[in-house]
């Protein structure tokens, strides 16, 4: 269902969708479709078209490079991206991008925000540590603050991150790092802008299951990090950490890309044969379990609505994102499992290793069913990051509820 509520958000959804359609690097998309790994340069060539298009962070403020779309555009933004399996741009600009513009001094705006846009700045983000997931505030890494010999103040960090995204390809990370031991968990944090070329921070790959390399173990011995590149006061990170985390869950739902993947699926399930010869999608009990995924993620749809239009008059995302977070990875991981049910047998011979021909290419789904099994183990950490579910439960129940 298309959310063109106006003549002009129709004209509009033309629009993107012929510029998207024009634009797009050729390159990158014949790598989509060989089932190729990205690289950053494949995805910044990305990134830096819609930088230039002025399209790159349609929610940002319109001096830091943002527009002056209302929620509905936004929307259809989001869904055109979806529609052509458009890549992701470079790390960040949904999350560091609102924190600098929010909490940054203006000397750090000018500093950060245009190579931020520009994909010149690629970050990475050091929350995780190995005995803080969940518990994030429970984190170990410290910092402490000492003055150089120049005179001037810094920061001495040690500890460790882990499920670093993207943090090989890094050039700046924003961290959360100790800074008062004795406080309670919450109040002695940090919220630290550190450089990746940093002498005495290594990065280690976390292969996934699917030969994938995208997280990463980062290790801080005796960084020195300028107090100028703390981000708000010290010891009030952790305000600046859920403000941050608002931002991230809220992109988390990814309610268009779950519109796309069900029609994948509905393509998928065309092809694919039952037990008694017919199409899947002639089943009774699997159309019941499509329709039934597709009615929540409308409902996660007219939710997420809400949240934009929010945003729009200056509530920027609340105890809502924590809904938009826990339904939306549900609905996706619903999703992948129908997709890989559908897919059956054909979705195992995927590798990534495997040359993209024989009896690694197959003939139903336009290839969408060899990558159900990665897609759908890769999923499977949507309900952990960026807060677990279970965690994003207590926020609801304690924000929204008051218990």
């Amino acid at each position: 269902m298309d959310l063109d509520f106006l003549p002009e958000h129709g004209e509009f959804r033309a629009e993107v969708r012929a510029w998207i359609e024009a634009n797009y690097p050729a390159e990158t998309r014949r790598k989509q479709e060989a089932g190729e790994t990205l690289g950053k340069e494949d995805i910044l060539a990305w990134h830096r078209k819609l930088h230039e298009k002025g399209w790159l962070a349609p929610s940002w403020p319109l001096e830091h490079g943002g527009t002056t779309w209302d929620p509905v555009r936004k929307y259809i933004f989001s869904e055109e991206l979806a529609r052509a399996n458009t890549t992701q741009t470079a790390f960040g600009i949904g999350m560091i991008g609102p924190v600098i513009f929010t909490f940054g001094t203006p000397e750090q705006k000018a500093r950060f925000m245009p190579g931020t846009r520009s994909g010149d700045i690629w970050w990475c983000q050091g929350y995780s540590e190995p005995g803080a997931g969940s518990d994030l505030a429970g984190l170990s890494t410290k910092a402490e603050r000492f003055t150089g010999d120049d005179g001037k103040e810094y920061y001495l960090v040690n500890g460790q991150k882990t499920w670093t995204t993207q943090g090989q390809h890094a050039d700046w990370g924003f961290f959360l790092v100790r800074t008062d031991p004795t406080a309670k968990k919450q109040e002695g944090i940090t919220f630290l802008l550190i450089d990746m070329k940093t002498p005495g921070i290594s990065v280690r790959p976390i292969k996934t299951v699917d030969g994938g390399y995208e997280i990463n173990d980062v290790f801080l011995e005796n960084v020195k990090v300028p107090v100028e590149n703390r981000i708000h006061e010290e010891n009030k990170g952790w305000s600046v950490a859920k403000f941050l985390l608002g931002h991230e869950r809220t992109g988390i739902a990814g309610v268009a890309r779950s519109k796309r993947g069900i029609e994948r699926l509905r393509e998928i399930a065309a092809t694919a044969s039952s037990d008694d010869g017919t199409s899947l999608i002639e089943d009774a009990d699997f159309r019941r379990r499509i329709v039934e995924l597709e009615i929540d993620l409308t409902a996660l749809e007219y939710t997420e609505l809400r949240t934009l239009a929010g945003e729009a008059h200056g509530k920027g995302p609340g105890p809502e994102a924590s809904l938009l977070k826990i339904k939306g990875t549900e609905v996706g991981q619903r999703l992948t499992e129908l997709t890989l049910e559908a897919a059956g047998h054909f979705g195992e011979p995927f590798y990534r290793e495997f040359p993209p021909a024989g009896d690694n290419a197959l003939p139903i789904g336009n290839g969408w069913d060899v990558k159900a099994a990665p897609v759908y183990f890769n999923t499977r950490k949507t309900s952990i990051f960026g807060g677990s579910n279970e965690i994003q439960r207590n926020i609801i129940a304690k924000a929204v509820l008051g218990l």
